[in-house]
Parts: structure tokens; C-alpha cells; sequence
């Protein structure tokens, strides 16, 4: 029996009987010759054949043939002599042609389309890059000796605010999608000191915006022992350090898009920027702008937000209690990261509380981890989707979601 032999592995069997198998990506007949095109997921492959009766476009096929040398063929390399097999059949035709360049429709048709609409070439590349993105996030935080954990998603409380929570019966009792892992990560600093998680968070966005999304991923870190947020900031930059790096070594062509991370990741007050309690998306984009301007960073650290527009469980800024020791990252003109040091002393989880005129009871879950020690901790959290698209330059984080969910959008 024939081991399969990938696309990009074609040009090392020269000479060879081998066996291919994948999608008939395009199908050209000439006169006396007719050439198929075979896509697997790393790139194309040429055959070359005198028969006619050829499979259409997206048939699965599997493909025996002698692998001849061609410079003008995809990679260098084409099959001769083949054997064709065809395991099966499209009923139907894709909604658009996937072996042209430019993807020929727009998102709705995309969307609407998905499993077959990301097998072109440009489309599946955002989604790539998001998967070495999180290889590079987890090899990044191993390094540094954080404990990867998995929390769930099902939660009695809200977690950031009552606002944009999604409900569900659970059996009989009132529970919520959770709207990160917080509370979670941050009990699990007094066990593990250092965790992180993967996974999807849910908001009940009210915002029909090509930038938020009602389900998303976030790449979430929490670490003990801290001075204050600037050591969860330093972790973050090697976090992000290694999703670039990555991306670089998994995923080739998207190099030209990649950020340079800096030593040192510039960064600027929230009382410098604006008198307003949070940055408007306009801000954003020019404070990225002055920071590649006088810095040369697509990143660009915003530190000391105000107390009022951060969650309960926030540190004040001991010299300037109005401010936290909270930042967010902008990215290329956007908040990418929100993170910063949180309250570790139980009295304070009560004070806090009590001053924004919340019960402690819907927490008690929370809170009774703070009862019993915990160390001065801080975090961060990456959202996956904003990443991706800042990367790529989409318009639409949609373009960097697999099967979004919006106001509109639950199938497919």
C-alpha cells in the first residue's frame, strides 16, 4: 500500500510512484492532453493525463502517478501516468469559483457558506494564522511556567457586568454563559500561582459593529506574586512574542504581515490621553498612529484607566486611587488587550463591592478564595478574533471567525 504523499512533499519523491489525495481544485482539458489540479491543505498539485472524462471541481479524488519534474508545474513537480479514484461527488456546485485568486463574493455569501467557502486558499489563511497564534500563546506561557486550566462556561453570576449576560435555564435555576474565565483564573493563582486558558467567552453585545462579536475566543493569563500590572504587562509581551514567532515559522506566507515586537512595549497615561473615562474607536487609531510614528511599535500600552470604567475587582493606583492599575493594549488601531493588577485581600473584594452598591452573596463562590490568602495577582486576556483580523488587515472581524455569532448570526 501507498503512504499518502502531501502537496508540498511532491518535489522529495522525484521519479516515484506516489499517491495524492484531495479536492480536483480546477480541471483544464486540451486536445490531446488534460490536466487536473488536486488541493490538500498544504497547497496544489499538477496531474497530467490523456483521459477526458475527468472528475469536476471539489470531487474528492485520490490520485496514484509517477512524480515527474515540470518548472512550470506547482512546485516544480507534476504527476504522470495517474490513476484516478473518485471517493466522492459535490451534488452541487460552491457558491462562488474557489480556484480563482480573488475570492469573487461578499461576507453575507462567505458567512452563509462556510464549510465550503473557507476551503479557497485566502479564506482559510485567517484561520491558520489563529491556530499557530494559540500554539504560540501556549508554548509561550509554558515556558514561563504557567498551568494550563479549563473552566466553565456556565456560571451563576456575571462576571464583568449584568448587562450583556446571555441566561439559560439550568434545570430549573437561573445561570449565564460566562463572559470570561476571571473569577476562575483568579482562584486558580492560589493553587497554581500561574494559569492560562483558551476557550470562548460570550457577550450579549448590543452592537452591530464590524468589531464585536456575541461569542469570541480569549486567550486568558493570570500570574501571583506580582509588584503591580507593569509584571503583567512584561508576560503579555512575551506572550505576544510567541504567537508572532509562530505564526512566522506555521504559517509562511502570512511573514509580510507580522508585527515586530518590541524589548519594551511603549506605553502612555490615561490621564495624558483624554479627560473622558474611556477612548473613543477615533483615539485609538491615533494613539496607534503616534506610537509608530515616535516609537515604530504597532503596539502601544494605555496604563491607568479609570477606576470607574474598570470591573470591582481592580487595583487602584495607590498614588492616584481615581486611576487602576489597569491598561489596555492597542494594536494597529485597536484595543486588542485589557488587563491589569486586582484586588487580593478579602476586606477589599467587600469594600468594592459595597462602594458600587452590589451584594457580595451572587459571589460567595468567588470571594471565599480571597477568605483564605491569595497573593498580590494580576492578568490579561487576548481576544483571538481582533488579533487575526488586525493581522490581516480584515475591515470585519467576521472575516476572522469561523461561524460568527452576532445580533443576527446563529447557523451555520
Amino acid at each position: 500500500m501507498i503512504s499518502r504523499v502531501m502537496s508540498a512533499e511532491l518535489a522529495e519523491h522525484a521519479g516515484q510512484r506516489v499517491e495524492i489525495a484531495g479536492w480536483v481544485h480546477r480541471r483544464r482539458q486540451l486536445k490531446s492532453l488534460s490536466f487536473l489540479v488536486v488541493r490538500d491543505r498544504t497547497g496544489l498539485s499538477q496531474v497530467v493525463t490523456k483521459f477526458q472524462d475527468l472528475p469536476g471541481e471539489e470531487s474528492v479524488v485520490r490520485v496514484s502517478g509517477i512524480v515527474t519534474v515540470n518548472p512550470q508545474a506547482p512546485g516544480g513537480v507534476e504527476l504522470t501516468s495517474p490513476e484516478v479514484t473518485v471517493l466522492a461527488e459535490p451534488s452541487q456546485p460552491p457558491p462562488f469559483d474557489l480556484f480563482r485568486p480573488e475570492v469573487n463574493a461578499g461576507l453575507p455569501v462567505v458567512l452563509d457558506h462556510a464549510p465550503v467557502a473557507l476551503r479557497h486558499p485566502s479564506l482559510r489563511l485567517p484561520h491558520e494564522i489563529s491556530a499557530a497564534s494559540v500554539a504560540g500563546f501556549r508554548q509561550a506561557l509554558d515556558r514561563l511556567a504557567f498551568t494550563e486550566i479549563h473552566t466553565p462556561k456556565l456560571v451563576e453570576s456575571a462576571t464583568e457586568s449584568g448587562a450583556n449576560v446571555f441566561g439559560v435555564d439550568y434545570f430549573g435555576r437561573r445561570a449565564y454563559l460566562a463572559q470570561s474565565p476571571q473569577f476562575y483564573k483568579q482562584m486558580m493563582v492560589g493553587v497554581f500561582e500561574r494559569v492560562y486558558e483558551v476557550g470562548p467567552v460570550f457577550r450579549a453585545e448590543p452592537h452591530d459593529t464590524a468589531r464585536h462579536l456575541a461569542q469570541y475566543t480569549s486567550l486568558d493569563a493570570e500570574l501571583g506574586f506580582v509588584a503591580d500590572h507593569r509584571d503583567v504587562m512584561a508576560v503579555l509581551r512575551e506572550a505576544l512574542a510567541g504567537m508572532v514567532e509562530a505564526v512566522r515559522l506555521r504559517v509562511p506566507r502570512a511573514a509580510g504581515m507580522l508585527p515586530g515586537v518590541p524589548a519594551e512595549i511603549p506605553s502612555i497615561h490615561f490621564s495624558e490621553v483624554t479627560g473622558e473615562p474611556d477612548l473613543s474607536p477615533a483615539q485609538e487609531r491615533e494613539l496607534s498612529e503616534w506610537a509608530l510614528r515616535e516609537h515604530g511599535s504597532d503596539f502601544l500600552f494605555v496604563t491607568g484607566y479609570p477606576m470607574a470604567k474598570r470591573p470591582f475587582y481592580t487595583h487602584p493606583d495607590p498614588a492616584r486611587p481615581g486611576y487602576s492599575n489597569g491598561f489596555d493594549l492597542l494594536f494597529r488601531g485597536l484595543e486588542l488587550v485589557t488587563g491589569g493588577q486586582r484586588l487580593h485581600r478579602h476586606a477589599d473584594y467587600l469594600a468594592a463591592l459595597a462602594e458600587r452598591g452590589e451584594p457580595a452573596g451572587p459571589y460567595a463562590g468567588y470571594l471565599q478564595a480571597f477568605a483564605y490568602g491569595m497573593p498580590p495577582h494580576g492578568g490579561f486576556a487576548i481576544g483571538l478574533e481582533r488579533w487575526t483580523a488586525r493581522l490581516t488587515g480584515a475591515a470585519n472581524v467576521r472575516q476572522a471567525t469561523l461561524f460568527p455569532r452576532d445580533l443576527h448570526r446563529l447557523s451555520p
